[in-house]
């Protein structure tokens, strides 16, 4: 009779310590949620911050020189079509063409939260094209979710460019990524054409 309850003692103890510490873990993982205010990791996912559009029009207006008019009505074009970018380059750049054409340009990346990046830009085209251009370019990037992805081939089609308040704009795109440049400057250029433009650390003579 002792031996039996001797065994039940030992049964209702462990079984109290069991049921202590089962207590003990969940008090601690609520504790932990409630102290971190989620129950999912906290860590960064690598999405980049975008820019409003009167960010972009006060950035635009400043750098091509133009009135916040002429910059909102491009603006919210791009806007209406694209959304909230994710980071701008604002460069200058020259081009020209006869039949084919060839482009070359510099700037600087910005995103938020990122150190500014210096970047060139060069390509070529072909179509039914004449004329040359020196110009300012202002160029909206979205779904860029770090830097060092604009180091890519874009192609684009500059017969589809529009002109809105005085600047031409238009659109090119390499998987996810899309740019948008806002060009304003002097020369004459007409015609429409397709090409490329390939993004670069260094400048390159050969814009192959």
């Amino acid at each position: 009779m002792d031996r039996r309850k001797l065994i039940l003692s030992g049964a209702a103890t462990l079984g109290a310590s069991v049921g202590a510490s089962s207590v003990f873990a969940q008090d601690t993982m609520s504790q932990d949620v409630a102290s971190s205010g989620t129950t999912t990791p906290a860590y960064d996912t690598g999405s980049a911050q975008t820019y409003s559009a009167d960010e972009m029009i006060r950035a635009t207006s400043d750098f091509l020189g133009v009135t916040a008019e002429s910059a909102g009505a491009a603006i919210e074009k791009v806007f209406r079509d694209k959304g909230q970018p994710t980071g701008y380059i604002a460069g200058e750049e020259g081009s020209g063409a006869i039949g084919v054409g060839l482009r070359y340009g510099r700037g600087l990346l910005y995103m938020k939260g990122r150190p500014t990046l210096e970047t060139f830009w060069q390509g070529p085209s072909v179509g039914w094209d004449w004329g040359g251009n020196a110009s300012r370019a202002f160029t909206l990037c979205y779904n860029l979710q770090y830097p060092d992805a604009i180091f890519r081939r874009f192609p684009g089609v500059e017969g589809t460019a529009y002109l809105v308040g005085g600047l031409g704009v238009n659109y090119q795109k390499a998987d996810d990524i899309v740019l948008a440049p806002i060009r304003a400057g002097v020369g004459l250029r007409l015609g429409a054409n397709v090409g490329y433009l390939g993004y670069s650390r260094k400048r390159r003579i050969m814009p192959f």
